[in-house]
């Protein structure tokens, strides 16, 4: 793959309907069902990008250069706006930004050892920082709805393994709520997630042996399910719109997908539980399928029981499921060859 080609990130946008590929070229952004590009960004414009938040699908991007070809250093925060076609905020911090969430109220920022949260988009300004423990892979997560149960911020806590929930309902101007944690591994948080209504969450530790799901209310366990027995990187983990299904991806190059809800349609070992210990009594996956092997991707549910995966090998992979575990291949693109939809905006 040419240099202009070299993906460097991929993300889904809040609904997982769109997702923006980061690119030593610049900016691509795709609509996930039809498969088709909405905008592109070349490399006059916006530089090499390693990082990029839609909100929704409106004509705002987060953008933080990287790459080789950078027209910004990596501790500025840019918000293009695609109307009138130029950067109309940019934000300094004092290091690397390692990720960007957005809301339609509200714009969060991780560095590596604090996590700023501004209103948004009028006026923006800094409402609070929280100072977390060292956060090499940004973790940071945010309920996108305003309409949710739940308005939260999560990251990893101060005490290894923990989670910190941060309801942003309740904070004031330079003022944040009291904090509540749950421990959720012994080892390092390694991917987190959130469903649409801030009421489920689900982690991964550095090992990516286990997700574990938590009821954000009660701060209770609700399931334990198993990736597989070998340590692998957890790259992504999402929620099914109405929380029914979690599905994750990882650097084994395999999306594995979960029964959350109705637990019993999940697989387990049919050989007596004393015999394998923990293994036994473990819920694996009720279905998954392979993408090129370890080739790093996300992966979001899409319509109709059907899971995408997008990889930053430029391809793209849809299955579709069913509740007794079969999985079979629907679609299979190379997205980085899928032509321009047309001129417009992609609003």
């Amino acid at each position: 793959m040419g240099t202009d080609r070299k993906v460097i990130s991929v993300k889904f946008n809040q609904d997982q309907g769109c997702f923006t590929c980061c690119m030593e070229s610049g900016i691509r952004i795709y609509n996930v069902e039809p498969l088709v590009e909405k905008a592109h960004y070349d490399i006059e414009t916006v530089g090499s990008v390693s990082q990029c938040e839609m909100l929704f699908r409106t004509n705002l991007l987060a953008v933080v250069s990287g790459g080789s070809r950078p027209k910004f250093a990596d501790n500025v925060l840019l918000i293009y706006d695609d109307f009138l076609k130029k950067f109309i905020l940019d934000i300094t911090f004092p290091s690397s930004i390692r990720a960007v969430r957005m809301r339609r109220d509200k714009l969060v920022v991780a560095l590596l050892n604090q996590i700023h949260v501004f209103s948004y988009p009028t006026p923006t300004q800094r409402l609070f920082t929280l100072e977390t423990r060292e956060n090499y892979r940004g973790l940071c997560e945010v309920s996108p709805l305003a309409s949710a149960e739940k308005q939260l911020l999560v990251f990893p806590g101060h005490k290894i393994g923990s989670v910190q929930l941060v309801d942003l309902s309740c904070t004031e101007m330079g003022v944040s709520s009291a904090p509540v944690w749950i421990q959720a591994h012994k080892s390092e948080v390694g991917c987190l997630a959130l469903n649409q209504q801030g009421t489920r969450l689900a982690t991964a530790s550095y090992q990516g042996t286990l997700i574990r799901v938590w009821d954000t209310t009660s701060k209770n366990l609700l399931v334990e399910l198993r990736r597989g027995s070998d340590p692998a990187t957890v790259y992504c983990i999402n929620f099914s719109r109405d929380s029914d299904y979690l599905c994750c991806s990882s650097d084994k190059g395999t999306v594995h997908i979960f029964a959350i809800k109705n637990t019993n349609l999940n697989r387990r070992i049919s050989i007596p539980s004393g015999i394998l210990g923990k293994y036994g009594e473990s819920q694996w996956a009720l279905a998954n399928f392979i993408v090129p092997p370890e080739c790093a991707c996300i992966c979001a549910f899409g319509a109709n029981s059907s899971v995408i995966a997008v990889c930053i090998d430029g391809t793209f992979h849809k299955y579709v499921f069913t509740a007794d575990g079969n999985c079979n291949r629907e679609a299979f693109d190379v997205y980085l060859d899928v032509c321009d939809d047309d001129e417009e905006h992609f609003i």
